[in-house]
């Protein structure tokens, strides 16, 4: 055999090669029965626990979501729900595809924003989730800041929550930025800055005027006032006292006007009672060195593999402000 002839061999069989990887496409050699919104509707049954539910949240009729659940079940082949009285209970193969499900909706949706957002340098739109304990005049000035820098090119979505929960940004697709105590699994957070809690309660409280520092036993005797459920505040470095009497409730505004009223003591943000404190309408429980602690707050990107020029823009002005207050936090002279 020539060595021509075995060079034309070895080309034939590469073109063969790149045939069978062309042919080997998923698009090419499998049909797609299931679609974007048939996962969609069956997401919401899940997180609504039910049909009903799911109507109502997609304003869609009952017997649509109905029949497009019961579709799906028919193209894939295997159970994805049971139903046990008025509420829908994923079966083990259900659960198996709704995460992986949850995945392709997601990819999907970062799909679409990416073709709005190219050629548009920026972006429209970054999407913001803020602990409300993140201090005002830090958001404030990173927000002015931005704004300054991108002359008006994105505007901030801002959501202020009580307590931001891991699933507020694990099943929102649009969060672009978060600032939560909190790091959901999976998920990267950066320092951003530490919010000093105290303990404070009215001047003419019990508590005020034991004439010695309030024991664990003493705190145990009255009521402690804190910010909704699972919340971090109330809850010192080292662990608190175990709590007999404990009122949660989810406005801050609620929690002061509480406190002011005599009705128990609460640990909240320094940077936030600050005011009430001046105006000698709260005061810090004589509790020595124990008075305070720090918690920190991150910065978590809602979207690392798909981050916006504008939401990194976004980000790095947050970080400079931070660190800036954090300076001067530090230089500060000492009382």
């Amino acid at each position: 055999m020539t060595q021509s002839r075995t060079q034309e061999m070895k080309q034939a069989a590469r073109h063969d090669s790149v045939r069978a990887t062309y042919r080997s496409r998923p698009h090419d050699i499998h049909n797609l029965y299931v679609s974007l919104k048939q996962w969609r509707i069956f997401h919401a049954v899940v997180d609504c626990g039910g049909f009903a539910e799911a109507a109502k949240s997609l304003h869609l009729s009952q017997s649509t979501i109905s029949y497009t659940v019961s579709k799906l079940q028919e193209q894939l082949g295997t159970p994805l729900l049971r139903i046990e009285g008025r509420k829908a209970i994923l079966t083990p193969e259900g659960r198996a595809l709704l995460e992986r499900s949850r995945n392709v909706l997601k990819e999907a949706v970062e799909l679409e924003n990416f073709a709005k957002n190219l050629g548009q340098g920026w972006g429209d739109e970054v999407r913001l989730i803020v602990d409300h304990n993140f201090p005002v005049h830090l958001l404030t000035q990173a927000l002015s800041k931005f704004t300054e820098i991108g002359k008006g090119a994105a505007h901030v979505c801002l959501r202020e929550v009580p307590i931001l929960q891991a699933e507020d940004i694990v099943r929102d697709p649009n969060v672009d930025l978060a600032i939560s105590e909190r790091v959901p699994l999976g998920y990267l957070g950066e320092p951003l800055t530490e919010v000093e809690y105290v303990a404070v309660a009215h001047p003419g409280h019990a508590l005020m005027h034991l004439e010695r520092e309030p024991s664990s036993m003493d705190l145990a005797q009255h009521i402690q006032i804190e910010m909704g459920p699972g919340s971090g505040a109330g809850k010192p470095a080292g662990g608190g006292p175990k709590q007999i009497r404990r009122w949660t409730m989810n406005s801050f505004d609620t929690v002061v006007a509480a406190v002011c009223e005599g009705l128990g003591y609460a640990w909240l943000p320094k940077h936030r009672v600050q005011k009430w404190l001046d105006l000698g309408q709260l005061a810090c429980l004589p509790l020595g060195d124990k008075h305070a602690y720090k918690s920190m707050l991150y910065l978590i990107h809602g979207r690392p593999w798909f981050t916006t020029p504008a939401a990194s823009r976004l980000a790095e002005v947050l970080r400079g402000y931070a660190a800036k207050e954090s300076a001067r936090h530090e230089g500060a002279p000492r009382a």
